[in-house]
């Protein structure tokens, strides 16, 4: 198979495949290395690499999903509060061996909106370098990340996109 068919078949390949379908097996640190650096050769204008990726494993992933349901409790009230999307919210993050934060950074350099772009590229080769090696992966964006500004680092010219769900298949 030539590169261009190799592609097109990876590119058809691509889909967001949730936790609940990951198996416990752990991702290579190798792996995962591999697919931080294809997001990082996504094309962004006038090289301000504005993507931020903070990873999540072990400890501080359970860290992270025992505080995301705790945001989710404080901050519904109490007639909307879902035991299962509470439960939910920490199964995902538990089940998943990876979770990587989306953060953009804003330069000032260039439109807001093209350091999105730039990120969201960012994203797309990290869900094409899992494809590649068979590892499961969605992008999740839900509101609760607002609140972690202290637990992803965020500085006032950042905002966080969400985060990424990684997970053997």
């Amino acid at each position: 198979m030539n590169k261009a068919e190799v592609l097109k078949e990876i590119i058809e390949q691509r889909r967001s495949i949730f936790p609940k379908d990951y198996t416990d097996a752990e991702i290579s640190q190798e792996v995962i290395d591999e697919i931080l650096y294809s997001a990082t050769l996504a094309p962004n204008h006038k090289r301000t690499k504005p993507w931020r990726f903070k990873i999540f494993k072990g400890e501080e992933k359970a860290k992270l999903a025992s505080e995301m349901q705790a945001i989710y409790k404080a901050t519904q009230p109490e007639q909307l509060f879902l035991e299962k999307k509470y439960n939910d919210i920490g199964f995902k993050i538990n089940k998943a061996n990876v979770v990587v934060s989306i953060i953009v950074n804003f330069s000032g350099m260039v439109p807001e909106w093209e350091e999105i772009a730039a990120t969201s590229m960012a994203v797309q080769n990290m869900y094409l370098s899992c494809t590649a090696n068979h590892i499961g992966c969605y992008w999740s964006s839900p509101k609760i990340v607002d609140y972690l500004k202290e637990s992803l680092t965020i500085e006032e010219n950042q905002k966080c996109l969400g985060l990424f769900y990684m997970g053997k298949i």
